[in-house]
């Protein structure tokens, strides 16, 4: 049995008991818990699924073909998980031909023209507005939150997040033009004009982003300084004391950096400052999951510091800070999976079970790849001169009410309190 034999490469803690289409079943592992029990409702489904585990596990769930009788999907994806981190998976003889394939099919995805870019955005950033709202928080900020204290709610860790962003741009005067590349539905963008007296000009490729956040621009009554833009970064012109990109880095494709980076260095005041949020590797390079690829992501990569710096240091930009968010993104993740379980039924009527089943795949497996894997958030900030922000780290510490402490200026003259 095929499906069988690469579960037991996989598996060498915890138990999986596998019951085929023909009521065999079959132990896998230690026979300790924690146990999950898998049926499988279809002949095919063991062949099938081994020949390309990434993206058949995921299908055959996704179609109701398999059932998960003990334990939920979160704990068999967390069992699969913890294994990985210990046991040859990627060694096995079927894992090593299908990751071949995904090497090959990435080189020839490189190139990424502004009107493959909108298809891939409008993929899974037009998806409804409801759905968002029904699991994201009230700002609607879909990228890591920064859980400063233990415990504290979704809603503060992504104010924390905002206020974290804005200290590291080193806002320390009023009246600053800022670019946001990525603007989603208009948060940080906001944020920066209503509570540190930014002029800013974020710009999306997503249609639903773009709509909600002009409206929230206008509901707030500043619409004349924030303007959000139906437009690719690379069609922006002029030049930006801040430039911010939370969450948009992660597709852009590794074949595209020098054009990204190039195009930050022309946008950047001499002595401005850039803060790049996004998700990479703390360990070596690799391909994206196959599964975000296909049904959730199309167009994305991850990268690893080593693929990233050498390009910034050609584009002739300087690094003046990197912070690693390590656990952060697990603990929002966590949040959003169990606010979207919460208004499944919802989620469901809006889309189909077939949704619901593919989403949570996606929440849980994201989760889970921070907690096990070597998934982690960087925040880079990037000058052109050395003198750009100041010489020490003082003026990025926040007090637990988000205002800043020493600089140029003091952030904390700058910042309002959110209510």
């Amino acid at each position: 049995m095929l499906l069988r034999s690469l579960l037991q490469t996989a598996i060498r803690q915890g138990t999986v008991r596998l019951i085929d289409a023909s009521d065999r079943t079959f132990l896998i592992g230690d026979g300790q818990a924690p146990v999950c029990t898998l049926r499988l409702k279809r002949r095919h489904l063991d062949w099938s699924i081994a020949l390309n585990p990434s993206i058949r596990l995921a299908e055959a769930y996704m179609n109701g073909l398999i059932v998960i009788e003990d334990g939920t999907l979160y704990d068999f994806l967390d069992l699969m998980a913890r294994n990985s981190a210990k046991v040859g998976l990627d060694e096995h003889w079927l894992k090593l031909g299908t990751g071949a394939l995904l090497r090959l099919a990435r080189r020839i995805k490189r190139h990424n023209p502004i009107n493959r870019a909108r298809r891939n955005v409008a993929h899974h950033y037009d998806l409804s507005e409801e759905l968002y709202r029904l699991f994201l928080d009230e700002d609607m900020q879909y990228s890591c939150a920064y859980f400063r204290d233990p415990g504290i709610s979704l809603e503060q860790a992504q104010l924390e997040k905002k206020r974290l962003l804005t200290a590291k741009l080193h806002i320390d005067r009023p009246g600053l033009k800022v670019l946001d590349i990525g603007s989603g539905w208009g948060g940080l963008g906001l944020h920066l004009a209503s509570h540190a007296g930014c002029d800013v000009t974020g710009v999306t490729l997503s249609v639903e982003q773009h709509r909600v956040s002009r409206d929230r621009a206008r509901a707030a009554g500043l619409d004349r300084q924030v303007r959000f833009d139906f437009r690719d970064y690379r069609e922006i012109q002029g030049s930006f004391d801040r430039i911010v990109s939370v969450g948009m880095f992660e597709h852009v494709g590794k074949g595209n950096y020098p054009e990204f980076f190039d195009k930050i260095r022309d946008l950047l005041a001499e002595d401005g400052v850039c803060v790049l949020h996004t998700i990479g590797r703390s360990n070596e390079p690799g391909p994206i999951n196959p599964f975000i690829l296909k049904y959730i992501f199309p167009g994305s990569d991850v990268s690893c510091l080593s693929e990233v710096l050498p390009v910034v240091e050609r584009a002739g930009l300087l690094v003046t800070d990197i912070e690693v968010l390590r656990l952060h993104y697990a603990e929002t993740l966590r949040h959003w999976r169990q606010r979207f379980q919460a208004n499944r039924a919802r989620i469901r009527e809006l889309y189909d079970e077939r949704f619901c089943r593919m989403w949570e795949i996606y929440l849980a497996g994201t989760e889970l790849s921070f907690i096990h894997q070597d998934t982690v958030v960087f925040q880079i900030q990037l000058t052109k001169r050395r003198d750009a922000v100041p010489l020490t780290r003082d003026y990025m510490a926040l007090s637990p009410l988000g205002t800043g402490s020493t600089g140029r200026a003091s952030y904390a003259r700058l910042v309002q309190q959110a209510p």
